[in-house]
């Protein structure tokens, strides 16, 4: 049945696939459908001048468009780039980190290493040495889910 559609269609089911992924890429952004639209579209135009040679079946294309996508995905990511490149905020989406090197007055002794701290309008858990209320301490560290700081006293 596979064989009979795409002998119908002929080449340009590549290109009707590539221009419904990249349709699905204008819809849903991400960049991913992009590059596999691409490659959809680069098989279609190969296609055009290899339809009638003997090798070019349709499992080949399937196998040239699956090795094409992966490329072109692999080419993609190194042109647009990642998240890797430095920002001049690094921690605004760490809020406990951006705490560090801070004082504050904990608002609750801290008993059995934990307590709490206010620093602004939140109300930080912490973690350190057993101390009264009251008690002046520096931020030393934030847990890596940013709900814990971890204080010593000043």
């Amino acid at each position: 049945m596979i064989d009979r559609v795409i002998s119908e269609l002929g080449p340009w089911n590549w290109m009707v696939l590539g221009f419904v992924l990249l349709a699905m890429e204008i819809i849903a952004p991400g960049i991913f459908m992009l590059w596999v639209g691409i490659a959809a579209i680069l098989i279609g135009a190969v296609s055009l001048l290899l339809w009638d040679a003997g090798f070019w079946t349709w499992q080949v294309q399937v196998l040239a468009f699956l090795a094409l996508s992966l490329v072109s995905a692999y080419v993609g990511k190194r042109l647009v780039g990642g998240r890797d490149e430095p920002t001049d905020q690094p921690l605004l989406n760490r809020r406990g980190a951006q705490m560090v090197g801070k004082t504050a007055t904990l608002a609750e002794p801290i008993a059995n290493g934990r307590g709490r701290i206010r620093l602004g309008d939140t109300l930080w858990r912490v973690s350190g040495p057993d101390l009264p209320a009251g008690t002046q301490v520096r931020v030393t560290a934030a847990a890596d889910t940013d709900l814990e700081l971890t204080v010593e006293p000043v």
